[in-house]
């Protein structure tokens, strides 16, 4: 357990109180809004401003990777700010504290766009709110995992923190969905596909903005009072500065594990980013899923997730992470992909008698990887700051997380770019009707949505090479022990 640190940053003897369940929860729900903002923006806001508004899909897949290349940058600096900061509100806290109203009056409005504006002025405030949105969710969503990073230097206590900052993922994605598709969005005669209707946007996204700005609150306010145990930045390390943030990242990537880690991330956002702007469209088009059929889904995620919830620390006890990663992101990879592919073939189609329970039985192979791949690959990232703690006597938590987002927005941005010209080179129709869509264009929506795997497995041979076990975890921790009994 981690020990109150003392003005130098080096740790006392005074024991931290345990970390309970309800310590767990309060902190692991501040990713369910995390996840409510991700999963609304990447399944509507293509839809929103290509269906809706009208706009091109290759200009909106642009503006769209414009906020999230632009927001990479920031993602680094605020963690290199938030190591740094010395307050009596801890590192982390000053800054999940303050992002909590950008993040939702943001939300509001990217979803609301000027009345009777034209084509540009749309395509700016996508891409300027878009900028901000993700400027306060990383102002967030970096402390909060790093937070999750320092909260205990165990092998196996890492993994279970994590794998409550994971089941919130779940929940805040499932939510958005069970919402979105059976409330907000649900059918009419006029729009049997809701998502098409302009005026539900407003309710929707009022609604979503008060529930982020909730959740955001709670999980600030009841994890605060860890912070007098939280591990606080030696004198030593000096304040945030434009060259002390460049040391950082060079300390960072200085770390074989790390960079490897970062490749593996470099192609699975590449394929993340590419499927989260297809998928709406898929289940819509290809499959001809109603919004109520598309809420069954979560039952789905739901087992997947608690499963993956379950098991995650037995498969860390008997096999290294870096094994458990690489597995899972093979089979989170080709999974979703599987019946796309036989839907491409002509095994599958929308008219296959149970079609929606055969979609909802692959979806087991997305959602029990990814719960497992996550949470492995957080609780890898405190291992990995333990190591630049033994080379550079710094606690980098904030730095090792952002760096890691900063390359998975990047490929986002990428592959938000690719998902909309891939839209246009299918010559996918404007406001398109579901069962009216050319079978070819809806054969290379498939084609692109299965092609989509092969950055995946690239990233899994990257995870496959890392050198994190539970040896070099021990010998870690022998090596910090040693120089704190010095």
């Amino acid at each position: 357990m981690i020990g109150r640190t003392i003005n130098d940053g080096a740790l006392d003897s005074t024991q931290a109180p345990p970390l309970t369940r309800r310590f767990k929860l309060a902190y692991g729900i501040g990713s369910m809004a995390e996840a409510v903002v991700i999963s609304s923006t990447t399944q509507f806001l293509m839809l929103f401003y290509n269906q809706v508004q009208g706009l091109p899909s290759e200009r909106v897949g642009m503006a769209i990777a414009a906020g999230l290349a632009v927001n990479a940058i920031v993602d680094p600096l605020v963690g290199s700010w938030s190591d740094r900061t010395r307050s009596r509100f801890g590192r982390r806290h000053p800054f999940m504290a303050l992002a909590i109203v950008p993040v939702a009056l943001t939300f509001f409005a990217l979803f609301n766009p000027p009345t009777n504006s034209g084509q540009f002025v749309q395509l700016a405030w996508l891409a300027g709110l878009n900028i901000l949105l993700q400027q306060a969710l990383t102002a967030f969503h970096t402390p909060h995992l790093a937070l999750g990073g320092e909260l205990t230097t165990d092998y196996i206590g890492r993994t279970r923190v994590m794998s409550y900052n994971t089941f919130f993922l779940w929940a805040g994605d499932t939510l958005c969905w069970v919402a979105t598709f059976g409330l907000f969005f649900g059918a009419t005669t006029a729009f049997p596909n809701g998502a098409l209707d302009p005026s539900r946007y407003p309710l929707f996204s009022g609604t979503i903005a008060v529930l982020v700005a909730a959740i955001l609150f709670t999980s600030t306010f009841f994890t605060r009072k860890r912070i007098p145990w939280l591990p606080k930045a030696p004198v030593a390390m000096g304040r945030f500065s434009p060259r002390a943030f460049i040391n950082d990242v060079k300390h960072a990537l200085s770390n074989r594990n790390y960079v490897l880690l970062l490749a593996s991330l470099f192609f699975l956002s590449l394929m993340q980013g590419v499927r989260g702007g297809l998928w709406i469209y898929t289940a819509t088009f290809f499959w001809q899923l109603t919004n109520a059929q598309i809420t069954w889904f979560a039952l789905g995620s739901f087992v997947s997730y608690s499963c993956g919830s379950l098991i995650v620390a037995w498969t860390h006890r008997r096999f290294d992470k870096r094994y458990t990663g690489a597995v899972a992101v093979v089979v989170y990879c080709v999974g979703p992909a599987l019946p796309l592919a036989l839907g491409w073939a002509g095994v599958l189609s929308a008219r296959t008698p149970g079609i929606l329970v055969i979609l909802i039985g692959f979806s087991l192979l997305q959602h029990l990887p990814f719960s497992l791949m996550t949470t492995t690959m957080f609780s890898a990232l405190a291992d990995i700051a333990d190591e630049n703690e033994l080379r550079f006597g710094e606690r980098q938590e904030g730095v090792l997380f952002s760096t890691q987002t900063f390359f998975s927005r990047i490929d986002q941005a990428v592959g938000a770019a690719l998902a909309g010209w891939v839209l246009h080179l299918i010559a996918f129709p404007v406001a398109a009707v579901p069962g009216h869509v050319a079978a070819s264009t809806l054969h290379g929506l498939a084609a692109a949505f299965v092609l989509s795997t092969l950055p995946g497995i690239v990233a899994a041979l990257f995870y496959a090479r890392l050198g994190l076990t539970r040896a070099s975890y021990d010998a870690t921790r022998l090596g910090l022990e040693g120089i704190t009994d010095r």
